[in-house]
């Protein structure tokens, strides 16, 4: 059963890398509800450049990477103390994103009302607990 969270989880972390890449490209399907909103406000509290937006997808891809390596289904990746760190290091990182910054993010954000508040309370926030949950997963099932 492990097995296949791990995979739903790495198949949903290639999926949000993969609209980052089209973001990053210059796409804007979905762009209007991921930014955080300043209240009362339709301006984003910060602007990502394209670069970081590569970055980005990048780096969740390396994380897909490192669940799927540490589960043991990368042939060419062999799981390690290193895989089983970056599991546990990533788990607490997805887990600080879903309690968030206590403003904008996370299920203790005082900005609420906002497009963003809305998809974060109900998808963001609690996909990165489950995330962060399967990354434990991975350390202690494999």
């Amino acid at each position: 059963m492990a097995a296949f969270f791990i995979i739903l989880s790495a198949s949903i972390l290639v999926f949000i890398s993969l609209i980052h890449m089209y973001w990053a490209c210059g796409g804007s399907w979905g762009s209007k509800v991921v930014l955080p909103m300043k209240k009362d406000s339709d301006e984003s509290v910060f602007v990502p450049r394209k670069i970081g937006t590569f970055a980005v997808a990048l780096a969740i891809l390396c994380f897909a990477m490192i669940l799927l390596a540490q589960s043991r289904y990368l042939s060419f990746w062999d799981s390690s103390r290193y895989t089983r760190w970056g599991c546990i290091i990533l788990a607490g990182i997805f887990l600080l994103r879903a309690i968030g910054d206590m403003k904008y993010v996370g299920f203790f954000k005082k900005v609420k009302g906002t497009k963003f508040s809305v998809y974060d309370t109900w998808l963001y926030s609690p996909l990165c607990l489950y995330i962060a949950f399967i990354f434990v997963v991975a350390v202690y099932c494999y």
